[in-house]
């Protein structure tokens, strides 16, 4: 029985068979648009949008942004999966885009039949949020005051689904803390919540946090990486709160319809991972809280392969219901 990594991967293989022809000239001859199933000012739209002066360097073509983050992110990825293979809708997705294979019953898409991978553009660790004002400094003052209180903690997140949201789910299970998951429609509007005082404790991927943070108009209480981030030394990890092995990332990939032209994906992909190894781009990544990992179809492949029964895994345990 041929496994869906199997035939993801092997779709790598079969471009070219299956590849439609071009008859408009050399590409792109026009602008090419990226949808991106995000709101605003969250971690892949501000990916999206670093990237996209350089795209439009290398393609001589407007690169286009359309952001659609309606119904956790799935209404961009359904129209992206149902675009014309001709290379001129292309899809930005965050880890969503793997998730929501499990969190819903029928996402509209299938992440292994839809689409094939182009590049894996970065990553960047969660990081648990209160407003300065907060008499919470620690990720052990949270827990005391949640295991203290008769009600359950309101912790805010980007969208259902989200890794920040299954961030959440971990510290319940992992801390033994009664958590009341509360989704907003992307990181700009937690953000939002969380500098107006709106939400007392917030958790998103550090890129739409990271300024806030260095300027102290938010408080950061832990980050999920592996190690501590390298212009916020003072942030601590969750494995130094305590907790071995909590790790948690959001991963941003750049993916096209499937059936796409095999010279197409590969254009794009060596297009974009020249534009991530320009240093000022990489440079400007990095100080705004990702870890650029610049692989091509391959690599993506592999890890969309990983993470889609690693998320299955988490929701299952943590009884997530299906949408």
């Amino acid at each position: 029985m041929i496994t869906r990594r199997a035939t993801f991967v092997m779709a790598l293989v079969t471009l070219g068979s299956n590849a439609r022809a071009q008859s408009e000239g050399p590409y792109p001859n026009r602008p090419v648009r990226f949808i991106v199933p995000a709101a605003p000012g969250g971690p892949t739209d501000v990916m999206a949008r670093v990237i996209s002066p350089g795209l439009n360097a290398k393609f001589g073509q407007p690169a286009i942004i359309v952001n659609r983050a309606d119904a956790g992110g799935n209404i961009g990825v359904v129209q992206a999966a149902k675009s014309q293979a001709d290379g001129y809708t292309l899809l930005i997705a965050s880890t969503g885009f793997v998730v929501n294979a499990s969190l819903f019953r029928d996402p509209g898409y299938d992440p292994f039949k839809d689409f094939l991978p182009i590049t894996e553009l970065g990553s960047s660790p969660n990081v648990i949020l209160v407003h300065p004002s907060s008499p919470i400094t620690s990720i052990a003052e949270l827990i005391d005051k949640a295991k203290a209180s008769k009600d359950k903690l309101d912790i805010i997140n980007p969208g259902q689904g989200s890794t920040p949201h299954l961030t959440a789910e971990l510290l319940q299970l992992k801390a033994g803390i009664p958590v009341e998951n509360i989704a907003y429609n992307g990181a700009g509007p937690a953000i939002q919540a969380l500098l107006s005082k709106t939400a007392p404790v917030g958790i998103t991927a550090l890129p739409p946090a990271h300024a806030h943070i260095k300027s102290g108009a938010l408080r950061a209480l832990a980050i999920t990486a592996e190690k501590r981030w390298f212009d916020l030394p003072d942030v601590p990890t969750m494995q130094d709160a305590g907790y071995p092995g909590f790790v948690s990332e959001t991963f941003q990939g750049m993916y096209a319809p499937a059936g796409t032209a095999a010279s197409i994906v590969q254009r794009v992909a060596r297009d974009t991972l020249e534009v991530l190894g320009d240093p000022v781009t990489l440079e400007k990544l990095r100080g705004i809280g990702f870890d650029v990992r610049a692989r091509g179809p391959d690599g993506l492949a592999e890890r969309v392969a990983r993470e889609v029964p690693m998320w299955r895994d988490v929701i299952q345990k943590s009884r997530i219901e299906q949408q």
